[in-house]
Protein backbone atom coordinates (compact mmCIF):
# COMPACT_ATOMS: atom_id res chain seq x y z
CA UNK A 1 0.00 0.00 0.00
CA UNK A 2 1.07 3.58 -0.66
CA UNK A 3 1.18 6.41 1.86
CA UNK A 4 1.35 10.02 0.72
CA UNK A 5 2.82 12.33 3.37
CA UNK A 6 1.86 15.51 1.58
CA UNK A 7 3.14 17.91 4.24
CA UNK A 8 6.13 15.75 5.10
CA UNK A 9 6.78 13.20 7.85
CA UNK A 10 9.82 12.38 9.96
CA UNK A 11 12.35 9.79 8.86
CA UNK A 12 11.47 7.74 11.93
CA UNK A 13 7.88 7.54 10.67
CA UNK A 14 9.01 6.62 7.16
CA UNK A 15 11.28 3.88 8.52
CA UNK A 16 8.48 2.40 10.63
CA UNK A 17 6.08 2.33 7.69
CA UNK A 18 8.61 0.94 5.22
CA UNK A 19 9.59 -1.77 7.68
CA UNK A 20 5.92 -2.81 7.72
CA UNK A 21 5.84 -3.01 3.92
CA UNK A 22 4.33 0.35 3.02
CA UNK A 23 5.63 2.61 0.24
CA UNK A 24 5.92 6.20 1.49
CA UNK A 25 5.76 9.14 -0.91
CA UNK A 26 6.82 12.57 0.34
CA UNK A 27 6.03 14.57 -2.78
CA UNK A 28 4.28 17.83 -1.92
CA UNK A 29 1.28 17.92 -4.23
CA UNK A 30 -0.55 21.21 -4.83
CA UNK A 31 -4.05 21.33 -3.36
CA UNK A 32 -5.76 21.56 -6.74
CA UNK A 33 -3.81 18.54 -8.07
CA UNK A 34 -4.17 16.37 -4.98
CA UNK A 35 -7.32 14.51 -6.00
CA UNK A 36 -5.85 13.36 -9.32
CA UNK A 37 -2.54 12.43 -7.74
CA UNK A 38 -4.19 10.24 -5.10
CA UNK A 39 -6.21 8.37 -7.71
CA UNK A 40 -3.46 8.03 -10.31
CA UNK A 41 -0.95 6.72 -7.75
CA UNK A 42 -3.37 4.45 -5.89
CA UNK A 43 -2.82 6.17 -2.53
CA UNK A 44 -4.40 4.39 0.45
CA UNK A 45 -3.23 6.69 3.24
CA UNK A 46 -3.04 10.50 3.10
CA UNK A 47 -0.99 12.18 5.83
CA UNK A 48 -1.20 15.94 6.27
CA UNK A 49 -0.28 18.63 8.74
CA UNK A 50 -1.88 22.09 8.68
CA UNK A 51 -1.15 23.10 5.07
CA UNK A 52 -3.16 20.52 3.12
CA UNK A 53 -6.96 20.65 3.29
CA UNK A 54 -8.95 17.42 3.07
CA UNK A 55 -12.50 18.42 2.25
CA UNK A 56 -15.55 16.66 0.81
CA UNK A 57 -14.29 16.87 -2.77
CA UNK A 58 -11.26 14.70 -2.00
CA UNK A 59 -13.24 12.39 0.28
CA UNK A 60 -15.96 11.87 -2.36
CA UNK A 61 -13.67 11.49 -5.35
CA UNK A 62 -10.86 9.36 -3.93
CA UNK A 63 -12.49 5.96 -3.30
CA UNK A 64 -9.17 4.26 -2.61
CA UNK A 65 -8.46 6.32 0.51
CA UNK A 66 -8.63 4.24 3.67
CA UNK A 67 -6.96 6.55 6.20
CA UNK A 68 -6.51 10.31 6.57
CA UNK A 69 -3.91 11.18 9.18
CA UNK A 70 -3.11 14.54 10.74
CA UNK A 71 0.37 14.99 12.17
CA UNK A 72 -0.62 17.11 15.15
CA UNK A 73 -3.63 17.88 17.29
CA UNK A 74 -6.24 20.06 15.59
CA UNK A 75 -8.10 18.59 12.62
CA UNK A 76 -9.99 21.67 11.42
CA UNK A 77 -8.38 21.25 7.96
CA UNK A 78 -10.12 17.88 7.58
CA UNK A 79 -13.85 17.17 7.22
CA UNK A 80 -13.54 14.55 9.92
CA UNK A 81 -17.13 13.43 10.47
CA UNK A 82 -17.88 13.32 6.75
CA UNK A 83 -14.82 11.15 6.13
CA UNK A 84 -15.79 8.78 8.90
CA UNK A 85 -19.34 8.55 7.53
CA UNK A 86 -17.76 7.41 4.27
CA UNK A 87 -15.85 4.67 6.08
CA UNK A 88 -12.46 6.40 6.10
CA UNK A 89 -10.39 6.22 9.29
CA UNK A 90 -9.27 9.65 10.52
CA UNK A 91 -6.35 9.71 12.95
CA UNK A 92 -4.16 12.33 14.62
CA UNK A 93 -1.38 12.58 17.21
CA UNK A 94 -2.78 14.55 20.13
CA UNK A 95 -0.01 13.77 22.62
CA UNK A 96 3.10 13.98 20.45
CA UNK A 97 3.65 17.73 20.36
CA UNK A 98 2.27 18.83 23.73
CA UNK A 99 5.61 19.46 25.39
CA UNK A 100 7.05 21.22 22.35
CA UNK A 101 4.20 23.73 22.29
CA UNK A 102 4.47 24.22 26.05
CA UNK A 103 8.19 24.95 25.84
CA UNK A 104 7.64 27.49 23.05
CA UNK A 105 5.05 29.30 25.17
CA UNK A 106 7.53 29.59 28.02
CA UNK A 107 10.27 30.63 25.63
CA UNK A 108 8.03 33.55 24.72
CA UNK A 109 7.06 34.22 28.34
CA UNK A 110 10.65 34.39 29.56
CA UNK A 111 11.60 36.53 26.59
CA UNK A 112 8.71 38.93 27.08
CA UNK A 113 9.21 39.16 30.83
CA UNK A 114 12.81 40.31 30.28
CA UNK A 115 12.30 42.16 26.94
CA UNK A 116 14.54 39.72 25.07
CA UNK A 117 12.46 40.03 21.90
CA UNK A 118 13.41 43.72 21.73
CA UNK A 119 16.91 43.70 23.20
CA UNK A 120 17.99 40.99 20.76
CA UNK A 121 17.09 43.36 17.92
CA UNK A 122 18.45 46.53 19.52
CA UNK A 123 21.80 45.29 20.79
CA UNK A 124 23.29 44.51 17.33
CA UNK A 125 22.18 47.95 16.12
CA UNK A 126 22.90 50.14 19.13
CA UNK A 127 24.81 48.07 21.68
CA UNK A 128 28.15 49.73 21.03
CA UNK A 129 26.82 53.31 21.10
CA UNK A 130 23.87 53.24 23.49
CA UNK A 131 24.70 50.43 25.89
CA UNK A 132 23.75 52.36 29.02
CA UNK A 133 20.46 53.63 27.59
CA UNK A 134 19.52 50.12 26.46
CA UNK A 135 20.41 48.77 29.90
CA UNK A 136 18.10 51.35 31.45
CA UNK A 137 15.31 50.66 28.92
CA UNK A 138 15.33 46.91 29.63
CA UNK A 139 16.05 46.98 33.35
CA UNK A 140 12.43 46.61 34.45
CA UNK A 141 11.87 42.94 33.71
CA UNK A 142 9.85 40.62 35.90
CA UNK A 143 10.31 37.10 37.24
CA UNK A 144 7.86 34.32 36.53
CA UNK A 145 8.39 32.67 39.91
CA UNK A 146 5.57 33.58 42.27
CA UNK A 147 3.31 34.84 39.48
CA UNK A 148 -0.02 33.31 38.45
CA UNK A 149 -0.28 31.41 35.17
CA UNK A 150 -3.77 31.30 33.66
CA UNK A 151 -4.41 28.42 31.27
CA UNK A 152 -7.43 28.67 28.95
CA UNK A 153 -8.07 25.15 27.67
CA UNK A 154 -6.80 22.40 29.94
CA UNK A 155 -6.34 19.46 27.62
CA UNK A 156 -3.01 17.77 26.90
CA UNK A 157 -1.17 20.89 25.76
CA UNK A 158 -2.68 23.11 28.44
CA UNK A 159 -1.65 20.60 31.09
CA UNK A 160 1.87 20.29 29.65
CA UNK A 161 2.18 24.08 29.80
CA UNK A 162 0.87 24.11 33.37
CA UNK A 163 3.56 21.60 34.36
CA UNK A 164 6.30 23.93 33.16
CA UNK A 165 4.64 26.76 35.07
CA UNK A 166 4.58 24.68 38.24
CA UNK A 167 8.22 23.79 37.74
CA UNK A 168 9.00 27.50 37.42
CA UNK A 169 7.38 28.19 40.78
CA UNK A 170 4.16 29.69 39.43
CA UNK A 171 0.64 29.35 40.77
CA UNK A 172 -1.56 27.73 38.10
CA UNK A 173 -5.25 28.48 37.53
CA UNK A 174 -7.13 26.93 34.62
CA UNK A 175 -10.42 27.05 32.76
CA UNK A 176 -11.91 24.33 30.59
CA UNK A 177 -15.64 23.79 30.03
CA UNK A 178 -15.15 20.02 29.71
CA UNK A 179 -12.61 19.30 32.47
CA UNK A 180 -13.32 19.78 36.17
CA UNK A 181 -10.04 18.53 37.59
CA UNK A 182 -6.70 17.19 36.41
CA UNK A 183 -3.84 15.44 38.16
CA UNK A 184 -0.50 16.68 36.86
CA UNK A 185 2.52 14.46 37.39
CA UNK A 186 5.89 16.16 37.11
CA UNK A 187 8.70 13.72 36.30
CA UNK A 188 12.27 14.62 37.17
CA UNK A 189 15.61 13.38 35.86
CA UNK A 190 16.34 11.13 38.84
CA UNK A 191 13.01 9.32 38.86
CA UNK A 192 11.35 11.49 41.48
CA UNK A 193 7.78 12.57 40.80
CA UNK A 194 5.54 15.27 42.21
CA UNK A 195 1.76 15.32 41.75
CA UNK A 196 -0.48 18.39 41.64
CA UNK A 197 -4.28 18.34 41.60
CA UNK A 198 -5.63 21.32 39.69
CA UNK A 199 -9.36 22.07 39.83
CA UNK A 200 -10.56 24.28 37.01
CA UNK A 201 -12.34 27.55 37.75
CA UNK A 202 -14.41 29.96 35.66
CA UNK A 203 -12.91 31.75 32.70
CA UNK A 204 -13.71 35.07 34.35
CA UNK A 205 -11.77 34.12 37.49
CA UNK A 206 -8.78 32.98 35.43
CA UNK A 207 -8.72 36.29 33.56
CA UNK A 208 -8.95 38.28 36.78
CA UNK A 209 -6.20 36.37 38.61
CA UNK A 210 -3.57 35.66 35.97
CA UNK A 211 -0.34 37.58 35.42
CA UNK A 212 0.44 35.39 32.39
CA UNK A 213 -2.27 33.85 30.19
CA UNK A 214 -1.83 31.05 27.63
CA UNK A 215 -4.49 29.66 25.30
CA UNK A 216 -4.77 26.01 24.27
CA UNK A 217 -8.16 25.67 22.61
CA UNK A 218 -9.36 24.40 19.22
CA UNK A 219 -10.47 26.70 16.42
CA UNK A 220 -14.05 27.87 16.89
CA UNK A 221 -16.61 30.27 15.45
CA UNK A 222 -16.24 33.03 18.02
CA UNK A 223 -13.23 34.61 19.65
CA UNK A 224 -12.22 33.02 22.95
CA UNK A 225 -10.51 36.27 23.96
CA UNK A 226 -12.32 39.40 22.78
CA UNK A 227 -12.52 43.01 23.93
CA UNK A 228 -14.73 42.23 26.94
CA UNK A 229 -12.29 39.52 28.04
CA UNK A 230 -9.32 41.89 27.87
CA UNK A 231 -11.22 44.31 30.10
CA UNK A 232 -11.45 41.65 32.84
CA UNK A 233 -7.69 41.05 32.93
CA UNK A 234 -5.13 42.53 35.28
CA UNK A 235 -3.35 45.62 34.04
CA UNK A 236 0.02 44.69 32.56
CA UNK A 237 -0.83 41.05 31.80
CA UNK A 238 1.31 39.03 29.35
CA UNK A 239 -0.52 36.72 26.92
CA UNK A 240 0.50 33.91 24.56
CA UNK A 241 -1.52 32.32 21.77
CA UNK A 242 0.06 29.15 20.38
CA UNK A 243 -3.31 27.49 19.75
CA UNK A 244 -5.09 28.62 16.58
CA UNK A 245 -5.34 31.88 14.69
CA UNK A 246 -8.76 33.40 15.31
CA UNK A 247 -9.19 32.47 18.97
CA UNK A 248 -7.84 35.88 19.97
CA UNK A 249 -9.27 39.07 18.47
CA UNK A 250 -6.08 40.61 17.11
CA UNK A 251 -7.58 44.09 16.71
CA UNK A 252 -8.73 44.05 20.33
CA UNK A 253 -5.30 42.75 21.37
CA UNK A 254 -3.52 45.69 19.75
CA UNK A 255 -5.94 48.09 21.45
CA UNK A 256 -5.34 46.39 24.80
CA UNK A 257 -1.58 46.78 24.30
CA UNK A 258 -1.98 50.45 23.40
CA UNK A 259 -4.08 51.06 26.53
CA UNK A 260 -1.57 49.26 28.78
CA UNK A 261 -4.05 46.58 29.78
CA UNK A 262 -1.79 44.04 28.06
CA UNK A 263 1.91 44.72 28.61
CA UNK A 264 3.19 42.39 25.93
CA UNK A 265 1.99 39.34 24.01
CA UNK A 266 3.25 36.35 22.03
CA UNK A 267 1.67 35.01 18.85
CA UNK A 268 2.64 31.76 17.16
CA UNK A 269 -0.59 31.67 15.13
CA UNK A 270 -2.49 34.34 13.24
CA UNK A 271 -5.96 35.08 11.92
CA UNK A 272 -4.65 35.71 8.40
CA UNK A 273 -1.95 33.08 8.35
CA UNK A 274 0.24 32.74 6.31
CA UNK A 275 0.10 36.52 5.76
CA UNK A 276 -0.25 38.09 9.22
CA UNK A 277 -1.36 41.68 9.51
CA UNK A 278 1.53 44.14 9.14
CA UNK A 279 0.46 45.97 12.30
CA UNK A 280 1.20 42.78 14.23
CA UNK A 281 4.54 42.17 12.54
CA UNK A 282 5.69 45.71 13.31
CA UNK A 283 4.44 45.91 16.89
CA UNK A 284 7.37 46.07 19.31
CA UNK A 285 5.23 44.69 22.15
CA UNK A 286 4.72 41.39 20.35
CA UNK A 287 7.00 38.35 20.32
CA UNK A 288 6.28 36.43 17.13
CA UNK A 289 6.98 32.98 15.72
CA UNK A 290 5.73 31.50 12.40
CA UNK A 291 3.49 28.69 13.74
CA UNK A 292 6.39 26.62 15.06
CA UNK A 293 4.82 25.38 18.29
CA UNK A 294 5.13 21.69 17.40
CA UNK A 295 8.23 22.14 15.25
CA UNK A 296 10.91 20.37 17.24
CA UNK A 297 12.89 17.36 16.05
CA UNK A 298 11.68 15.37 19.04
CA UNK A 299 8.01 16.15 18.41
CA UNK A 300 8.28 15.34 14.71
CA UNK A 301 9.86 11.99 15.53
CA UNK A 302 7.06 11.21 17.97
CA UNK A 303 4.42 12.31 15.44
CA UNK A 304 5.88 10.13 12.67
CA UNK A 305 6.13 7.03 14.84
CA UNK A 306 2.68 7.54 16.36
CA UNK A 307 1.07 7.90 12.92
CA UNK A 308 2.92 4.83 11.64
CA UNK A 309 1.81 2.74 14.63
CA UNK A 310 -1.82 3.71 14.12
CA UNK A 311 -1.71 2.99 10.38
CA UNK A 312 -0.12 -0.43 10.92
CA UNK A 313 -2.69 -1.30 13.62
CA UNK A 314 -5.61 -0.29 11.37
CA UNK A 315 -4.47 -1.84 8.10
CA UNK A 316 -2.30 -4.64 9.43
Amino acid sequence: MKVLANDGVSQSGINALESAGYEVLTTTVAQEQLQNYINENDISVLLVRSATKVRKDIIDNCPGLKIIGRGGVGMDNIDVEYAREKGIHVINTPAASSHSVAELVFGHFYGLARYLHNSNRDMPLEGDKNFKSLKKAYAKGKELKGKTLGVIGFGRIGQATAKIGLGAGMKVVAFDPFIEEANLELDFFDGQKVNFDIKTISKEDVLKQADFITLHVPAQKDYVIDEADFNQMKDGVIIANAARGGVVNEVALVKAIESGKVARAALDVFEKEPQPEVQLLMNSSLSLTPHTGAATNEAQDRIGVELADQIINILG
